[in-house]
């Protein structure tokens, strides 16, 4: 197994232009918001979060003036609401935390809501708006199983939290231990690593995605589910888009090698080619409104839009992609190559 040596973790921003705006308010996507994610930043000092060990983390607790904090609550606890019930009162909530994180491109807020009644507590996330992360978001709508809710306003993103434990804590975890269903979780790796690759999801290090434990009526079912979609359709190399390259992934790859020959391995991913398809056919609409989009964004460099093209070429040893000059006509050609659907005929 190859390793990825380098990753753009700096990667710039880019605005989210009128166009794709237009497409995110034809999606409800598009809100308006009581704070912004700057107002957030106007703290006076930072505590380090501890673990449950009393460990640091790489979250931090913003300390602000009395005199803002009740705004500050307030407004978020509306922002949650606007998340989760479309903007409907839900009594009993408080904000029971804030925590910063500087690690990384987007920097969130993490907003933990404590329903007082029950006890029960969520959490969403505040962070910078970016026309890579919308694009991953709006992607993961159209061709994964799974749905993950935000809105957008100004260069502000509220995205919700995504249920699961950190594939990174979950190996560290289980190391030396024989997990109950092994089969099924190197399937899902399996179908996950395919997934990433046919909608170009960079960065799946074992920290940017998530395993979801659904207990099944005889046996234990699992789903990855990505968490980081900063990485979509940015960096220039195939093997980025690929989360068997990375040496934090090692373990899954392992399993996999272990548990499933070629063949099996190969029906997973035509299994999953199907389901995408599918997915595609019922989001037709939205994705000719969102492709018609990407396809005019600038969202990569220039060096990266050429690679990425020469090395994608080479492996679908297709010359249509010898002439693109855009991550947008990128995805569309990779996808119509892989999955065997016209994306393109539907565009205008």
């Amino acid at each position: 197994m190859a390793e990825i040596n380098h990753i753009e973790y700096k990667k710039p921003f880019y605005k989210i232009k009128a166009p794709l705006k237009e497409h995110l308010k034809n999606y409800s996507r598009l809100g308006d918001i009581p704070i912004e994610y700057e107002d957030l930043l106007h703290f006076n000092d930072l505590v380090p979060a501890l673990d449950k060990n009393d460990d640091p983390t790489l979250w931090y607790c913003p300390i602000y003036r009395n005199s803002e904090m009740i705004h500050i609550h307030e407004s978020l606890l509306q922002v949650y609401q606007l998340l989760v019930a479309d903007g409907n009162h839900i009594p009993y909530l408080q904000v029971a935390g804030i925590e910063f994180c500087s690690f990384g491109n987007s920097q969130p807020f993490r907003i933990k809501i404590k329903n007082d009644l029950n006890d029960n507590h969520d959490y969403f996330y505040v962070k910078r708006a970016d026309a890579s992360r919308v694009y991953g978001l709006e992607l993961e709508e159209i061709f994964s199983p799974d749905k993950v809710s935000f809105i957008v306003n100004g260069n502000t993103l509220i995205e919700e939290h995504i249920v699961g434990i950190p594939c990174d804590e979950f190996i560290l975890k289980n190391q030396n231990i024989k997990i109950e269903n092994r089969l099924r979780f190197a399937k899902e790796f399996v179908k996950f690593n395919e997934r990433c690759f046919v909608r170009l999801l960079g960065d799946m290090r074992a920290y940017n995605f998530v395993v979801e434990i659904t207990p099944d009526f005889d046996n234990v079912q699992y789903r990855f589910r990505p968490i980081d979609f900063d990485q979509q359709s940015y960096e220039g190399r195939k093997s980025i888009y690929l989360p068997q390259y990375y040496k934090d992934n090692k373990a899954l790859v392992e399993l996999a090698m272990e548990l499933l020959n070629d063949n099996i391995a190969g029906q997973y991913i035509r299994e999953e080619h199907a389901a995408m398809k599918k997915r595609f056919s019922a989001s037709r609409h939205r994705t000719k409104s969102l492709m018609r989009r990407m396809k005019k964004d600038k969202i990569s460099s220039n060096e990266n839009i050429q690679l990425l093209a020469e090395q994608l070429g080479h492996h679908h040893k297709n010359d249509r992609f010898k002439d693109l000059n855009n991550m947008g006509d990128i995805l569309i050609a990779h996808l119509e190559t892989t999955l065997g659907i016209e994306v393109m005929k539907e565009i205008k």
